[in-house]
């Protein structure tokens, strides 16, 4: 009999072990950092297609699922950060694109440069890439004012990249939060500018 009790006491400890290690893994995911594989090209050269990234969740308040709560947030997000957010035209599907506007602010895409407050955008994040103008939201001369508590964002390879210039505007309760870290494959690692 001693035996039977012992029995049921270590499976007892390994399904427990397992739930604990089932819901730390949801909490870690949900709340602080979630992996993402990278589908496209869109934002080469900072993503290649097969990239696995690492996205910090809890920096601009994570959101409680099935709810519109969000937690306190670190900070918001800031121009030309990385972010990770829910398509707009596809509530189903993640995009990631680089964060170049905020509400308030216009935007205007020149001679292939941004341009946000009347400003040339110079940051050599940005630089080297000619944005073309392409979509309703990205024509030739054409200024745009964000819309308040909304991002406009676009793709690091603008020749191929589905972004703000054709659906407008990334609503702030949709951003799911910060790429930070490219893990796979091993000769891609490194923090995400």
């Amino acid at each position: 009999m001693p035996k039977e009790i012992k029995k049921k006491s270590a499976a007892r400890e390994w399904i427990e072990s397992i739930v604990i290690a089932i819901i730390l893994a949801m909490f870690i995911r949900t709340f602080i950092v979630q992996a993402f594989k990278i589908p496209t090209g869109s934002m080469r050269p900072t993503l290649l297609e097969g990239d696995r990234i690492l996205v910090n969740k809890f920096i601009y308040g994570a959101k409680i699922p099935f709810t519109k709560i969000r937690l306190p947030k670190f900070r918001d997000p800031k121009r030309l950060d990385v972010v990770v957010f829910i398509y707009p035209e596809d509530k189903k599907r993640d995009f990631i694109k680089r964060l170049i506007a905020k509400g308030g602010e216009t935007v205007e895409l020149k001679n292939g440069e941004i341009f946000v407050d009347g400003k040339k955008l110079d940051d050599s994040l940005v630089r080297k890439i000619y944005y073309y103008n392409r979509g309703d939201f990205g024509e030739e001369g054409k200024t745009i004012k964000v819309p308040e508590n909304s991002y406009f964002v676009l793709g690091d390879n603008s020749v191929s990249s589905r972004d703000s210039r054709y659906w407008g505007f990334v609503d702030k309760n949709l951003v799911l939060g910060n790429a930070i870290l490219i893990y796979w494959p091993l000769n891609r690692i490194r923090l995400i500018k």
